[in-house]
């Protein structure tokens, strides 16, 4: 049963195929509201396409998810309203041009204009101001960013935060809409060890405050529920049984926390597979992992998948 704040989080056989091939497929899941989620796996595996896929933002084609008793694909809409994007590069990134204060005043007013009840808009003008404050002050404490401490305070530039303060102010502005799925792309990326230890330690605190939180990452922690893209490890070679004592079935080792997703091998065309999306307010048309040039041949499914997402 879904708590008052986090959302669960449940698939079965969940996929999305792209022109090139399967982008991830036979993802399966069933996490607890206020769960800590980690998706886990090399750059180009289709990590962003799910993240995407569970928010509501892209189309899967196979198989079926629920977020928050809201079933994918039918209630894509409705688990838009629930699902809030932190940091996802190409999708929602950061006004470089903007300083800390108007990238927040930004965040809330196009929260209170898409998300917040029509009510709130005829309130008088001074209240609606106090309101924001005090609901920018709330976000601001639950991401541990105190804009006091930055170089030049709220008028810091955006492009003078570090990484991950940076990271900080994305998952703030998220919080302005108080969401029952934080998602987050690439949460270790370009980030030292402390840092990432600072990161998984503000994710741990959302969700121990009841918020759902899906994190993709490339090393997962070991309290996380973990999804992993990509071909799974095949498992060790079995001992050779010995001819007296009949055969012998090694097992392989599972941990109960952690899912497969599984990729082709070798992605190829298909003349009806797509991957269509239907993304809210603030989602762009190109979503993609961070990825080398010489990467760029094995991921043609997930990049073609990501290249077919529109701005709704």
């Amino acid at each position: 049963m879904d708590s008052p704040h986090g959302a669960a989080v449940k698939a079965e056989d969940f996929g999305l195929k792209g022109p090139r091939g399967w982008v991830f497929r036979g993802i399966g899941i069933d996490a607890a509201p206020g769960s800590l989620i980690a998706v886990e796996g090399p750059s180009g595996s289709g990590r962003t396409c799910l993240l995407l896929a569970l928010t509501g933002r892209m189309k899967p084609t196979e198989g079926h998810a629920e977020i928050g008793r809201h079933r994918l694909p039918k209630k894509m809409a409705a688990v838009r309203r629930i699902a809030a994007l932190g940091p996802v590069p190409g999708v929602n990134d950061l006004d470089q041009a903007l300083t800390v204060a108007e990238q927040l005043r930004e965040g809330a007013l196009l929260q209170r204009r898409y998300d917040g009840p029509v009510r709130a808009l005829l309130r008088p003008r001074g209240e609606r101001r106090a309101s924001t404050a005090a609901r920018i002050d709330e976000a601001l404490a639950a991401a541990g960013l105190d804009v006091a401490t930055l170089p030049k305070g709220p008028r810091t530039s955006v492009r003078d935060l570090e990484r991950l303060e940076s990271v900080r102010l994305s998952v703030a502005i998220a919080l302005l809409g108080a969401p029952r799925l934080l998602a987050l792309d690439d949460l270790d990326l370009k980030l030292s060890d402390a840092e990432r230890a600072e990161a998984w330690d503000l994710l741990r605190s959302l969700a121990a405050r009841g918020t759902t939180v899906l994190a993709v990452c490339s090393e997962a922690p070991a309290d996380a529920t973990v999804l992993r893209t990509g071909p799974a490890a095949e498992p060790a070679a079995a001992p050779a049984a010995d001819p007296a004592a009949g055969s012998a079935v090694v097992p392989r080792p599972m941990d109960s926390k952690v899912t497969w997703g599984l990729q082709d091998a070798a992605p190829q065309d298909s003349d009806g597979g797509n991957a269509d999306t239907d993304a809210g307010a603030g989602s762009t048309a190109a979503a993609h992992d961070s990825q080398d040039s010489h990467d760029s041949h094995d991921t043609k499914g997930d990049d073609d998948a990501l290249a077919e997402a529109r701005r709704a």
